[in-house]
């Protein structure tokens, strides 16, 4: 499939005669793809399907799409394209989130979803961040996610299946999409993946509250959202913000995870709160939920973090067993209401 006819192919299996010209030349595949009469996601979407059927074929480097909006109607007896395959979805999802960025938000999804997969659950991480996507580096993932039998096929590491942005695009590439676009990206590597075989699914998500966060509250509705947050007040702040979100759209809160809760010198094994302390729990007691884990700031975390080899300590194993009881716990109250 390295070949111009080949990539074409692939690509126009995708598009249909919406792609109105490819060239492919030292690596760089170029294609036009009429959208008119398409809504921004529905073009957002069909853009990043065509780039991942063309993206990962040998011999291709680089993948521009220009598109265009002056289409001709359609012939009368024209069927309209197929829609693109929906996988079932896993029995489990469990979103990751914060109110700002900054507080190992990504590194907690990823331990945690590895974890998972330690206590004996089918895991996967999908990293819900467009724009700033950090699972790769994290899981030292450097790979291109492929489409096969018109599905996403995550990638596989550490025990998990995997599915980024920064496993779609070019790297070093800024996506810069406006918030329906990154919702429908969102949505496809959801619903238009592979993840058979996968009870449950971790999503973490991009800092704030944006299209993201509404579009997986109101659409996707998770079975519980994990917040983290550090012990300082600014933090805290927009934590109980996103929560406060969640909660008005109806989503389950599984707790609270206070990372970078304290600092052992490895010389003389003082524990420093360098980020203060008791925020999280207080902020928990009022809002009755209870906090999953209190992880430590650990040199040996952040390392195997920017190395891409998780070696999750003994703190991811009991925060993957209390979200799982957690879990449990709203399911009961749903069968009693």
């Amino acid at each position: 499939m390295g070949d111009g006819r080949g990539i074409e192919t692939a690509a126009k299996s995708i598009a249909g005669d919406r792609l109105r010209a490819l060239k492919h030349a030292d690596g760089l595949v170029s294609a036009v793809l009429e959208v008119g009469g398409l809504s921004p996601e529905d073009a957002a979407a069909l853009q990043a399907r065509v780039r991942a059927a063309v993206e990962t074929a040998p011999g291709v480097s680089a993948v521009r799409i220009v598109t265009t909006a002056d289409r001709r109607p359609e012939p009368a007896a024209a069927k309209p394209a197929a829609p693109a395959p929906a996988a079932p979805r896993p029995d489990r999802v469990i979103a990751v989130a914060s109110g700002k960025g900054g507080v190992g938000k990504s590194t907690v999804s990823a331990n945690l979803a590895i974890a998972l997969a330690r206590i004996g659950r089918r895991a996967g991480l999908l990293d819900a961040d467009i724009h700033g996507p950090s699972a790769p580096m994290l899981l030292g993932l450097t790979g291109r996610a492929r489409l096969e039998a018109g599905l996403i096929a995550p990638l596989s590491a550490h025990g998990i299946a995997v599915l980024s942005m920064g496993l779609m695009a070019d790297p070093g590439r800024a996506v810069a999409w406006r918030g329906p676009m990154a919702s429908s990206a969102f949505k496809q590597m959801l619903d238009n993946a592979d993840w058979s075989g996968i009870d449950t699914l971790v999503i973490d998500m991009p800092p704030g509250t944006g299209d993201i966060t509404l579009t997986l509250a109101q659409q996707v509705k998770p079975d519980g959202v994990v917040i983290v947050s550090t012990p300082q007040d600014l933090a805290l702040i927009d934590a109980e913000r996103a929560l406060n979100l969640f909660q008005e759209l109806g989503t389950p809160i599984l707790g609270f995870v206070e990372n970078m809760a304290s600092f052992r010198c490895p010389c003389c094994g003082t524990e420093t709160r360098i980020f203060g302390e008791g925020g999280v729990e207080r902020a928990a007691a009022e809002l009755g939920l209870p906090v999953l884990a209190r992880l430590p700031l650990d040199p040996a975390l952040r390392a195997a973090s920017d190395a891409g080899t998780p070696q999750p300590s003994g703190h991811f194993d009991a925060l993957a067993h209390r979200v799982m009881e957690r879990l449990e716990v709203l399911d009961e109250a749903d069968v009693r209401r």
